[in-house]
């Protein structure tokens, strides 16, 4: 008989009584398929969910002629399907780095079973009363391979896993689902009891200094066959995959290290082991490489590790102590050896190895105990902070806040180290250019920023700073800072005439322009220009640097001046005036653009008035940048001159786009209401856009507490904002040359916004009118068809709910716009409820829950003094309590959840009962027990806890219950300051969580 034929006859005979889903023919197929794959030299491996199927198959249960189900049948068919699940994974060089990702926990546990099964291991054997030394290789190995996988699970089962989100719920998804989970729970308690054994197992493994070898598919093959064919091969030295002695060493060293890792939280002294077993793996991949290992090792969570086990260990040896700088400053941060700590950070700012949030949480560490009563560590603060800040400036950040406020009260002391660090944080042969500069910026701005001229000439006489500066730049600045000396009086000086300065000697061209691009001193400008065309003719000066604009209205009239000297100094006085206001240098801004005008006074009317238009521009900066922000009025004069631009009719003069916006959101901020809407003239109306929209803003703002049949003004401005947004085929570009947020078109109002810019709202201060035009965009933004959830805002119910051409709104810009205004908004005031609501539900509807929640909390903290009165209505409406809700429960703190249902006007019971059934929670579950006053959700707890068998929980959940103030006898004030007071307790913690 054949063995096709043997193998049908074996399979008849032990087919079940009700017929398998897959013929034998087809079955046999399949194993010839399979064999064919394998052995075929193909680089792509066979899908690891073929052991899945195979081991589904011959697990299935067999139903006898009483339809009674019975265990899977031991016949010839289910052995061959286990060994094809075998031979796929011996394919796979039984890595179980790929088996873990592919296989769930109770499919691999079966595997290796089986593994274990055919490697003839005898069942309820106990493998720690097994001598590894004595059995055959094979045999060794398969028990090796098991207990390092039960190691693995039980360390890989400790981690946090992130959850998926779940489908359409099907019934029998779900219970297949809870029957792997509760198949896994019960193997995974097996494992962790036995864990102790695998230890042991596995160190045991490590005293074997001979080769192993792990089952191939021939040597599973020869297993298979009748006890008579076999020829002993499998039970020698030679047969199978042969695993060396030290690449099992390493595998068993990183598996027991992990464990050992994991067991250390609770025992410090366990981390030494794992430790010396991370070392001695990080050892044996060095000297074999990890290239030759069968079995990969991931080294970059191996550094993890070794890192964490040095800092976490102590160690007598001082060579490995000095590995790494973070057991250093771990060491020196636990012995209070705060003079090495100072030096380590001093050194790092060479080498820049520590990351900026490890030293700045050192720092913090350090300020927390100086507030704890630790007046000697006030000096090592600044000594660290120090540190951090030439570090930012090194590598191009901002300066931190602490380093300004320790550097309040400067110091001769404070300044020396301050340039001892700066000194040694800099290779000046090595350092790059722009290195250079900036530690130059920093020592000059520093300079700067001092009022004692001693301080200032330690650092200006210092070795680093003269390096550093040149001889120009040095004197430059020692003038400035002798200007705003108050020893000297710059007023017993002469007042000459502009042209009256006598140009000095010629120097070096070169010397000379350097010279002109550095100084902001008119009167030196001059002088050096016409130094400059004394020596030649040909060039033309105000091109030599790039950085010199001019808009283009202005720069076609300046260079239109035949006169070469004049054409370049109107230029280049214009060019750095504007620099200068745009960097809010208003002193310097002010004389350049005085130079000019006395200059253009003599010979140009038209850029007389450009110089006017200009000069109140910065007068207007000058203000909201001084006096303005603490909230002082404007002199009645700058107002006057506001008006005056803006009903200024002369021809021909270039104009600005940007001073009519500023003069506008002028008239806005200063609630010069009454203007704007009584006293404009017509015309003006009619032809400027700005003051359209201004007066629309205004008498829109003056209407809102006025019924809604008085609100005509707010559907105009609705239309003419409906308008500006209106899509067109490209941006257009105004002669600023900024580009707006929102796309144009040609509007058929009376208004013509072709020239129109977004940026005209990022002028606004006033509240009522950013409230009011941030309204209108949002209610904007909701009208959208496809809008899923909606923005709220302060008077949106205001506005028109419909657009007649949605399709002709560009909502993509408008979306952009909301952003951009909010953020712009709380940069005017962070501590708007309203607005921080908008940016919540802005956060929100993009899926952003963290933040959403962050935000949603901050409203709330603002208006309630920190949760310690009582949040408003208002502002906590059911609407944002139930996106917090939702936030709570995407980001799967599902106790939150159940605490959150109670600020509902009706507490939602559904939602919270089936928030507190998940079990997988990961906020603080439990110890949030204490904020819930609802007596009804207490009990729940209470029931669901008996029933799932946590006593510990249910103790906590009864000893909630039974709070006199709880009881529901007691008067409605004494119930709700119960309430209101662990709403108080839980707003803040949540707080903490997320601010």
């Amino acid at each position: 008989m054949s063995a096709e034929a043997a193998d049908r006859e074996a399979a008849t005979s032990s087919r079940p009584c009700t017929p398998p889903q897959t013929s034998w023919f087809e079955f046999l197929l399949e194993e010839a398929l399979l064999e064919q794959h394998l052995q075929k030299p193909s680089p792509d491996p066979p899908p690891v969910q073929l052991i899945v199927q195979f081991l589904e198959q011959a697990s299935k249960p067999s139903v006898n002629e009483q339809n009674q189900v019975q265990p899977p049948p031991d016949n010839k068919r289910n052995r061959i399907l286990k060994l094809l699940a075998l031979k796929v994974a011996a394919h796979l060089k039984w890595d179980l780095d790929v088996l873990e990702k592919s296989l769930s926990v109770p499919v691999l546990n079966m595997l290796l079973n089986e593994l274990l099964c055919i490697s003839k291991v005898p069942p309820g054997t106990k493998h720690v009363d097994v001598d590894l030394a004595s059995l055959p290789p094979t045999t060794a190995m398969a028990i090796l391979l098991y207990n390092r996988w039960a190691i693995r699970t039980i360390v890989q089962s400790s981690f946090p896993v992130k959850q998926v989100k779940p489908g359409p719920p099907q019934l029998n998804v779900m219970n297949q689902m809870q029957q792997e989970k509760e198949l896994t729970e019960n193997i995974l308690k097996v494992l962790k009891e036995q864990a102790a054994d695998s230890i042991l197992v596995l160190e045991g493994a490590l005293k074997l200094n001979k080769d192993l070898y792990v089952h191939t598919i021939r040597t599973l093959d020869l297993l298979a066959m009748e006890p008579g064919m076999v020829n002993g091969e499998t039970e020698s030295s030679t047969a199978g995959l042969k695993i060396s002695a030290e690449e099992i060493q390493c595998q068993v060293c990183y598996d027991l290290g992990a464990i050992y890792f994991q067991q250390g939280s609770t025992n410090a002294a366990v981390h030494e082991n794992a430790k010396e077993k991370f070392f001695k793996t990080k050892e044996l991949i060095a000297k074999n490489g990890s290239s030759s290992l069968h079995f990969t090792i991931d080294e970059e969570r191996l550094a993890g590790y070794c890192q964490a086990c040095g800092v976490l260990t102590s160690s007598s040896d001082d060579a490995s102590q000095q590995a790494t700088p973070y057991s250093q400053i771990h060491s020196c941060m636990k012995s209070g050896n705060y003079q090495d700590l100072v030096k380590i950070f001093l050194e790092d700012n060479l080498t820049l190895s520590l990351p900026v949030q490890f030293r700045q949480s050192v720092l913090r560490e350090l300020f927390q105990k100086a507030q704890q009563g630790n007046d000697a560590l006030d000096e090592v603060c600044f000594k660290v902070c120090v540190c951090n800040t030439v570090c930012d400036i090194l590598q191009g950040r901002t300066i931190d806040i602490q380093f300004c406020q320790l550097f309040l009260k400067p110091s001769k002391e404070k300044i020396d180290f301050l340039l001892e660090v700066c000194s040694r944080s800099i290779n000046l042969e090595n350092a790059s250019e722009a290195l250079k500069r900036k530690m130059a910026a920093f020592l000059k701005n520093l300079c700067l920023g001092l009022e004692d001229l001693q301080l200032v000439f330690m650092i200006s006489s210092h070795e680093l700073f003269i390096k550093l500066l040149k001889d120009d730049e040095r004197k430059l600045l020692i003038d400035q800072m002798r200007k705003r000396s108050p020893r000297i009086n710059l007023c017993t000086k002469p007042v000459t005439s502009f042209y009256d300065i006598p140009a000095s000697a010629s120097v070096n061209i070169g010397q000379l322009e350097h010279q002109l691009i550095l100084s902001v001193d008119p009167w030196r400008i001059r002088q050096i220009l016409i130094e400059l065309h004394g020596m030649t003719s040909e060039r033309q000066f105000w091109t030599i640097s790039n950085k010199w604009e001019v808009p283009n209205v202005y720069g076609n009239v300046i260079l239109g001046i035949k006169d070469n000297l004049t054409r370049d100094l109107v230029y280049i006085l214009m060019a750095k005036g504007l620099h200068c206001c745009a960097i809010k240098d208003f002193v310097h801004a002010k004389q350049l653009f005085a130079a000019c005008l006395e200059l253009v006074t003599e010979f140009s009317p038209k850029l007389r008035q450009v110089m006017l238009n200009e000069m109140l521009l910065l007068d207007i900066y000058t203000h909201e940048a001084g006096a303005g922000v603490s909230g002082e009025r404007p002199p009645s004069d700058l107002i006057s001159r506001v008006r005056g631009y803006l009903e200024m009719r002369v021809p021909d003069i270039p104009l600005r786009q940007v001073i009519a916006e500023e003069c506008v959101a002028f008239l806005l901020n200063w609630r010069e209401n009454e203007y704007l809407t009584m006293q404009v003239p017509l015309p003006l109306v009619q032809t400027n856009p700005y003051v359209k929209l201004g007066q629309l803003l205004a008498a829109t703002c003056k209407e809102l507490p006025g019924p809604k049949e008085s609100r005509r003004t707010a559907k105009d401005l609705w239309e003419v904002v409906v308008q500006i947004c209106s899509v067109s085929n490209q941006h257009k570009r105004g002669n600023d040359g900024r580009v707006s947020l929102i796309k144009h078109r040609e509007s058929t109002l009376g208004i013509m916004y072709s020239s129109w810019e977004c940026y005209f709202f990022f002028s606004l201060q006033e509240p009522l009118v950013l409230t009011t035009i941030l309204s209108l965009f949002v209610k904007l933004h909701n009208v959208r068809e496809d809008i899923v959830n909606d923005i709220a805002a302060e008077h949106i119910s205001i506005w028109p709910s419909s657009i007649p051409n949605l399709q002709s709104v560009d909502f993509e810009a408008v979306a952009v716009t909301v952003k951009e205004l909010v953020s712009y908004a709380l940069t005017i005031n962070a501590n708007n409820h309203f607005w921080l609501i908008i940016q919540a539900d802005i956060y929100f509807a993009t899926n952003q829950y963290s933040a959403a929640l962050h935000y949603y909390l901050q409203a709330g903290a603002v208006c309630s003094d920190f949760f310690n009165k009582m949040v408003p209505p208002d502002v906590y409406t059911d609407q944002v309590i139930k996106r917090m809700i939702k936030c709570c429960s995407l980001l799967n703190c599902h106790t939150q959840v159940a605490i959150l249902c109670q600020f509902l006007r009706e507490v939602d019971y559904k939602t919270a009962f089936k928030a507190l059934q998940e079990q997988n929670s990961h906020d603080a579950m439990d110890s949030y027990y204490e904020y819930i006053w609802d007596v009804t959700i207490l009990e729940y707890l209470t029931y669901l806890h008996h029933k799932r068998g946590e006593t510990d929980k249910r103790q906590i959940a009864i000893k909630a219950i039974g709070q006199t103030e709880l009881n529901a006898s007691n008067p409605e004030e004494v119930l709700q300051l119960a309430a209101q007071r662990r709403k108080k307790k839980f707003l803040q913690a949540m707080a903490k969580l997320y601010f």
